[in-house]
């Protein structure tokens, strides 16, 4: 299943557009060609509509927001939908103010998602319409972990099941369920968590798998997802003495670039309930 997800992606090479954040776009850019994919960045609205319908899959970010990408994010998400195009949301910092909240409650509202990708506390915001994170963090009250899985479980097959749509929890433990399937993944490195922008990276691989899979959405996102982690793993075993989190998020792309469908599917640790 992932290696044919993955051999997909290098097959059809498919453009992603990306409205995301300066703090990780060209990591966001160098990421989505490590794994085969094509990148293009744009969130000026009078550009986003004709550089979206080139593409084959659109990727929202909402890292560092502002008023203009906000229209932006809009013109391209209806532009998608109208093409037939997955389009993910990143709410990156949702429940950290009340302006990333209410921007996220928006374009869950106006817009069809194929997905929806975020820590605990992100996605609780959306679902329940409030909450609170650690600036852009998740708040490690709420984190997944195997005492409270089966209750997490519960919680995101039904806030995937209310809106249509593939539903990812990043953090130790990963989540990802179209309402009816649910993947627990055990991949990654906590050390992962002390790199900007390794959520965003993910995003940007889920979006070029999905537009190269579109038979196969709920198996894309979970390919991405464990090539995300097993890279992290990968890379983790190549740091030397002195390197420190910059080698390591220059090793997490490398490990991406040279993933092969073999390493993957050796390498991923998931379980399906």
């Amino acid at each position: 299943m992932l290696k044919e997800c993955l051999d997909q992606v290098r097959k059809k090479a498919p453009v992603v557009h990306n409205i995301t954040n300066y703090v990780t776009v060209n990591d966001v850019a160098n990421v989505i060609l490590a794994c085969g994919g094509s990148p293009i960045m744009s969130d000026e609205p009078e550009d986003v509509a004709d550089i979206t319908s080139i593409c084959g899959g659109l990727n929202i970010n909402l890292g560092t927001l502002h008023k203009t990408s906000i229209e932006g994010m809009l013109k391209a998400g209806h532009r998608s939908n109208e093409l037939g195009h997955p389009v993910l949301l990143d709410p990156v910092g949702a429940g950290a103010s009340r302006f990333r909240t209410e921007t996220a409650l928006k374009l869950i509202k106006e817009i069809k998602f194929s997905v929806i990708r975020g820590n605990v506390s992100e996605i609780k915001t959306l679902a329940y319409g409030s909450g609170s994170t650690k600036g852009v963090d998740a708040d490690l009250t709420e984190a997944v972990n195997e005492r409270n899985l089966q209750q997490s479980i519960s919680f995101i097959k039904g806030f995937a099941k209310k809106k249509e749509a593939i539903v990812i929890i990043t953090g130790a433990i990963d989540l990802v369920t179209d309402g009816e399937k649910c993947y627990v993944i055990r991949n990654g490195r906590s050390e992962m968590g002390r790199i900007t922008g390794t959520g965003c990276q993910l995003s940007g691989i889920t979006t070029a798998f999905l537009a190269a899979n579109p038979k196969r959405k709920l198996e894309a996102a979970v390919a991405a997802v464990c090539m995300m982690g097993v890279a992290g793993e990968i890379a983790w075993t190549r740091m030397q003495e002195g390197d420190g989190n910059a080698t390591y998020r220059n090793r997490i792309i490398d490990a991406i670039y040279n993933m092969t469908g073999e390493k993957l599917e050796k390498g991923a640790k998931y379980e399906l309930y």
